[in-house]
């Protein structure tokens, strides 16, 4: 796996590996990680500390908006900082923010040195209504120490500006939650009204179309399924309820955001990292703050020492992989700069919404998140097979090598409106497969873990993921789906062509079975695997069990997140009319793998059902396509 970076210029405590055996992090250690961050991006503040213009490319939104972006995040992370400390403030952060805040609402929308940007639609430069809520937000954490110390005036024009978040239209996913957190904190000061009241149950009646259940939330009326679930879409209605202490919500999104943790807390890897796949990921551990909230609220599946785990984990994993560069700053990337992690939404202090974390702070030191002794991590138990047929994901870890895989058969992020054809695959959705120790390649080279369908030259991507379930047993597990392959060459679709995908898992072994229907003639199909770099600890097999003709390797040059360079497996195969296609996948750290060929005895296909007995023990995996269905035994 991926050797750790040098360690970051944030100056830290000494590790406790009495309390913390796995990390040997504290709370204290969280306190001087936020003081840190803080501290490098304060050096870039305006002279009225409105906006915080960090270096670096702009995003679509314009500087302006980047800089609101630096005061907004950031605060978030002093708001949390502070509160967590019953208003203890012993680097004034607070006073900083308050000035910023009379600076930014003197004459909003003026372009000069600190006004901020107004709120308007999310199709008008929409960004700053992202950053309305953890402004408002940080007011609501911090009232006693900075709201309730302004000046009317400044109190008053505060509201105004955050009005407009109330009064504008949000990208239709969970920036709905943004109004919803400014109207949260508008009515915890006093200032609700009905517009307030309206913007709430807007959110709460969306939220509730969103669910999809397993603990799980389409982002949006597509089936975007991604870390936005924990950061957002849980984030929000949960914490909103934990400060009110509305017992009726915190008890409704507290039981959905517990059965959120059974799955995601699986996410994680030995080493620490959360799974790498959908957008925003220069978030990094902003991953954690599920678990953390989790632990805050008390509606956690997990005991205290594995919540700290979690947490501490994800924190230094990033930590000593140059997250934060030789300044001290979040950079726009994954371990350092990746810019093909990025969104063009992504700007300069985007990685500041690390700072949702934090929230860990709202435990206070005798909080048993603290008081206990770190345990494993979910992952760091037996191996473990789970099936979230809600969303159509599989998650499979191996404790041998603190690798943790993700299947995808159900998340995509395509809108309802786009529809499929003529827009080029998104790699951070699209692939088959997902982990803790690889990317994704870029868009521009060969696609990892993908089958493609190669018409005239061009091969197919794959857009909208339809699920046709998931389940398990004991150490196994499934899941399916289907799609249309789509061209960006040519004609975008072929008549009748379509790909069902199987992938059911035991141990660190993955069988990929493909059905396709409708190729044409000429037609190929290709098959790869896992991509890994040329110096990884890490081993990517990929080995042809029925239909495929050959394999090689292709090379990835501009890597992934993981690897500068990267080579990636693949079978290939002709295909006219119906085919069905076995393959066995691998990817492990563990030295010495036993190679892939050795690993299965017998496979049968007849018709569009597949039997693949096991050699380790004999058992045998059964998969049929009409309709699909899948036994082990």
């Amino acid at each position: 796996m991926t050797a750790p970076h040098p360690i970051s210029p944030i100056e830290l405590p000494a590790d406790d590996r009495e309390s913390s055996p796995y990390t040997g992090y504290t709370r204290a250690h969280w306190e001087a990680a936020a003081d840190g961050l803080l501290r490098a991006a304060w050096q870039w503040a305006t002279p009225g500390g409105a906006l915080l213009d960090l270096p670096g490319r702009p995003s679509a939104s314009g500087v302006r908006s980047d800089g609101l972006e630096g005061y907004a995040r950031t605060f978030l992370a002093a708001a949390f900082r502070v509160a967590g400390a019953e208003g203890k403030d012993p680097h004034g952060w607070l006073d900083r923010y308050a000035d910023g805040l009379a600076a930014g609402t003197r004459t909003p929308g003026l372009d000069d040195a600190e006004s901020w940007p107004l709120i308007r639609d999310h199709t008008v430069f929409g960004q700053p209504m992202v950053e309305s809520a953890s402004v408002a937000i940080g007011l609501r954490l911090t009232r006693p120490w900075l709201w309730d110390r302004l000046d009317a005036g400044v109190q008053d024009r505060t509201e105004e500006w955050l009005r407009d978040a109330l009064r504008h239209t949000p990208a239709p996913n969970n920036w709905y939650l943004f109004p919803y957190s400014v109207a949260g904190f508008l009515e915890s000061v006093g200032r609700g009204d009905a517009e307030t009241a309206r913007a709430r149950q807007r959110a709460l009646d969306l939220l509730e179309g969103w669910y999809r259940g397993d603990g799980w939330y389409a982002d949006g009326d597509g089936r975007a399924f991604d870390h936005y679930n924990g950061w957002a879409l849980h984030l929000y209605p949960v914490l909103d309820a934990h400060l009110s202490g509305d017992a009726g919500l915190s008890a409704h999104h507290g039981a959905r955001l517990r059965e959120h943790l059974e799955g995601f807390s699986l996410l994680f890897g030995g080493d620490g990292a959360p799974i790498h796949f959908g957008r925003s990921l220069t978030y990094r551990f902003a991953a954690a703050s599920s678990v953390a909230l989790g632990a805050v609220s008390g509606h956690t599946p997990l005991t205290p020492g594995a919540s700290r785990r979690v947490i501490n984990g994800s924190l230094r994993y990033f930590l000593e992989r140059g997250a934060t560069g030789t300044d001290g700053l979040l950079n726009l990337g994954w371990h350092g700069p990746h810019e093909a992690s990025l969104q063009n939404y992504s700007a300069p202090a985007s990685p500041y919404w690390a700072s949702k974390a934090f929230v860990s702070l709202l435990a206070p030191e005798g909080h048993p998140l603290w008081t206990a002794t770190e345990e494993p991590a979910p992952s760091e138990g037996p191996d473990r097979v789970l099936a979230l047929p809600a969303p159509g994901l599989l998650v499979q870890t191996t404790r041998a090598d603190g690798v943790v895989r993700l299947h995808n058969h159900g998340s995509d992020h395509v809108r309802p409106h786009e529809g499929e054809s003529g827009v080029q695959d998104d790699p951070l959705y699209s692939r088959q497969s997902y982990s803790t120790v690889t990317g994704p390649t870029s868009r521009g080279n060969a696609a990892d873990n993908h089958l493609a369908v190669v018409v005239a030259g061009a091969r197919s991507g794959r857009r909208v993921i339809r699920a046709l379930g998931a389940g398990g047993g004991d150490g196994w597990g499934w899941a399916a789906s289907w799609h249309r392959p789509v061209f960006t060459s040519g004609s975008p679709m072929v008549p009748g062509l379509r790909v069902e995908s199987v992938t059911a898992v035991r141990g660190r072994y993955e069988l990929r079975v493909h059905r396709v229907l409708g190729a044409p003639d000429g037609a190929r199909v290709e098959q790869t695997g896992w991509a890994t770099g040329r110096d990884d600890a890490l081993t990517s097999g990929l080995h042809g069990l029925h239909g495929w003709e050959s394999r090689d390797e292709v090379r990835a040059p501009q890597g992934t997140a993981y690897t500068p360079w990267a080579v990636v497996p693949r079978l290939s195969a002709s295909a006219t009319g119906s085919v069905v296609l076995v393959a066995l996948a691998s990817l492990t750290a563990e030295p010495d793998a036993a190679p892939l060929d050795s690993v299965v005895d017998a496979v049968t296909v007849d018709g569009d059902v597949v039997e693949v007995r096991w050699a380790e023990d004999g058992t045998t995996t059964r998969i049929g396509f009409e309709p699909v269905t899948v036994t082990h035994g």
